[in-house]
């Protein structure tokens, strides 16, 4: 069987993106009998050094980011945009965070260029659960920066005072994502600051969870909303062309609420064609190099003009949450990607995932390229 070459390209989005994958799943790509093809500096990020890799496997090769990209299947955790791409060989298969049912535009220009792709978030078990995912760092990691920015504007005598009221916290949307924000909101996304606040008789968290059946009653939004400290949208819409919350309701909310955008929508489309828009109409769309705005920041220049953005609060806003912390992110994904790729390389590769073959087989076929279907 012919050996499978597997590229690990960095990722050159912004320079507080630092995840790569770990030597352990270097480590297990060799095992079974890929070729693999690091790029150079690859976990330099994440203070790794190269010697740290397994260099002396005959099978592992450090390279140049233009040869990472040429290998049969390129593995990078976010789309590396479309010149990287190009690089890629027809018949080649991108494996990539990639969410296809809001990137359409991206979904045709990898077809345009003759490849395979698998997209990590929609490879499912039977019953519809990823199995690739990190939701828990997404809540814990977005509601600990919420929170630590309402501390920083809270009104005196500020949100460790033992008398203040409890910090009202609404969750929209109660999937895996609001779920586990609501258990990160009421230890106000940091369990020691947790204790030490609770050890100190402070009065804690109220969540209140919401879902689509109440997000469109506006007389009960609205009153809602005028006593929200954070609001979190965690939402998955049916149509991501209505926001969940018009930019006029949020003139409603107290002036030091904070914005929490954990589905991370974009905004995509022109005025007479929406195609996306965020959850929460009118905040910016974040990365790992800045994720708090205020309400001044500049950032809400570069929001589309078709995008109401009059009213605004403080707003934390961040494409990939997990990788606040890249090293602990990377060793789940690491864990969940090995039978994925164990899978596929005992196959002898993507062309041979079968949709009705075994439990990975038919998870990974799924989220392929080739099989997708909008």
């Amino acid at each position: 069987m012919k050996r499978i070459s597997i590229g690990l390209p960095r990722m050159h989005l912004e320079e507080g993106e630092r995840r790569d994958f770990l030597p352990d799943f270097v480590e297990d790509l060799l095992s079974h009998n890929a070729q693999v093809v690091l790029e150079r500096t690859y976990g330099s990020g994440m203070e790794l050094v190269e010697s740290d890799y397994p260099l002396k496997h005959p099978h592992l090769k450090l390279a140049s980011l233009e040869e990472a990209y040429q290998q049969d299947i390129v593995l990078v955790l976010r789309y590396p945009g479309d010149n990287l791409i190009r690089l890629m060989r027809p018949g080649s298969c991108l494996i990539s965070m990639l969410h296809y049912p809001t990137r359409p535009v991206r979904v045709d220009f990898l077809r345009s260029q003759g490849i395979e792709a698998i997209s990590l978030d929609s490879i499912k078990d039977d019953l519809g659960k990823r199995l690739v995912e990190n939701l828990r760092a997404v809540a814990w990691n977005g509601v600990d920066v919420a929170f630590q920015t309402l501390r920083a504007h809270y009104p005196p005598p500020g949100i460790e005072d033992p008398h203040r009221y409890p910090i009202k916290v609404t969750v929209m949307g109660a999937g895996a994502v609001g779920g586990y924000a609501i258990q990160a909101a009421v230890r106000y996304g940091n369990e020691e600051y947790w204790k030490y606040l609770a050890s100190k008789g402070v009065t804690g968290v109220q969540v209140t969870a919401v879902e689509y059946d109440l997000t469109n009653h506006t007389e009960v939004m609205t009153q809602i909303l005028k006593y929200t400290d954070i609001l979190v949208d965690a939402t998955q819409r049916p149509d991501p062309r209505l926001p969940v919350i018009p930019n006029n309701w949020i003139a409603l909310m107290r002036s030091h609420a904070v914005l929490l955008d954990l589905s991370v929508d974009p905004y995509d489309g022109s005025p007479g064609n929406i195609r996306s828009i965020k959850g929460i109409e009118g905040i910016p769309q974040g990365n790992l190099d800045q994720y708090v705005f205020t309400p001044q920041d500049p950032a809400y220049d570069a929001i589309p003009s078709w995008v109401n953005t009059a009213h605004r609060r403080y707003a934390v806003s961040c494409y990939s949450w997990p990788g606040i912390k890249p090293k602990d992110c990377m060793e789940v994904y690491g864990m969940q990607l090995k039978p994925i790729l164990n899978a596929i390389l005992l196959s002898g590769g993507v062309k041979n995932i079968k949709p009705n073959g075994n439990f990975f087989h038919r998870a990974i076929a799924r989220a392929m390229l080739s099989q997708w279907k909008a």
